[in-house]
Order: C-alpha cells, then structure tokens, then sequence
C-alpha cells in the first residue's frame, strides 16, 4: 500500500510538472483561440479618454481589438507601434481599438500620468482607466500586454499575450473584415 501511494503521488507529480513545463507556456502565450466567447463588458472604468465611454454592445457590428496595457510595462511600449499602425490601416475600414490601461504599480493609477503616457505614446484610440481591475478581471485577463479580438457579433474570437505574433494579429484583423491582403 505505501508503493502505491509513493507511485501515485510520483504521478500526481509528473503531471504537474508537465502542465507547467515551459514548453507547454507557448501553446498559452500564443493565445490564439479557435472558441469563440462573448466578449465580457467594460466594467468599473474610472475613466475614458479619447472617447466618451464605450459599451461592448455599443460596438456590435464593428471588429474591436481590445488591448490591456499599462504605461510603465516596457513589453506593452514595444507593442503600441503595432496597435498603431493597425488602428490607422483598418480604422476607416471598420477596426475599433479600445485600451484598457489597468495599472500594475500605484503610481499609475494617477488620471494625470495615464494621459501624459497616452500623449507621449501617439495614442489617438479610446482608453479605459480600470484602476480598479474590474475590467481585467472580467475578462479574466493575467498578462500586459494582452489583445483580444471581438468580431461583429460581440465574441472573442482571438487572444495574444505578449509581444510578437504581429502578421497573425493583422491576418486575424483582415479575415474579420473580410480585407483582402
């Protein structure tokens, strides 16, 4: 009886240990997703700049990136050259960027350094403050900088984590809008 329970706790082991293998964290970081989900509503926002405040169903119809992402998170500075040039390419063309800036320290919480960061960045697209984190918990998100794609009918149909994954991202944009490369 003591060998089963040292091979079954062996077991439980190696299971573990393979869930959390760094291998397997692609599959999860590449975030592509083939099921699609409602998208959940922006919730708890402290504040919009660049826009009056928006609604998830407000934007029925429009392809939405959603884009969490917080002004000292270098990775999240690597990324805004593409948000960018994707919010310029297919804005007029039906794309909807939102940021959610949720913040990761204190000091970005304050209204004032969130705007300086979205004018030091060239940022033109609506933001949400969500220094409350209700919006990053409704989506049940853990990672800066994280994108999500909502089609026409309001669901979740694409998720990336982290930098990269740049031509995926535009390629997932134009299938949405149905743009020919």
């Amino acid at each position: 009886m003591k060998s089963f329970r040292l091979l079954a706790a062996s077991l439980v082991v190696a299971i573990a240990l393979i869930a959390a293998w760094p291998g397997n964290w692609q599959t999860a970081r590449a975030g592509e997703s083939t099921a699609a989900t409602p998208a959940p509503e922006f919730t708890g926002i402290d504040r919009w700049f660049n826009s009056p405040p928006l609604t998830v169903a407000g934007l029925r119809g429009k392809v939405v990136l959603v884009e969490f992402w917080t002004n000292e998170c270098i990775n999240c500075i690597h990324v805004l050259p593409h948000t960018r040039a994707l919010y310029e390419k297919y804005k007029d063309k039906g794309l909807v960027v939102v940021g959610v800036h949720t913040p990761e320290y204190d000091e970005e919480r304050d209204p004032a350094t969130v705007q300086a960061a979205i004018r030091r960045f060239g940022i033109t697209w609506p933001v949400a403050q969500d220094n409350e984190l209700a919006t990053w918990n409704a989506w049940g998100n853990q990672f800066w900088p994280a994108l999500y794609l909502i089609d026409q009918n309001g669901k979740v149909v694409y998720r990336h984590f982290g930098e990269g994954n740049y031509e995926q991202t535009e390629d997932r944009v134009r299938q949405l809008l149905q743009e020919k490369a």
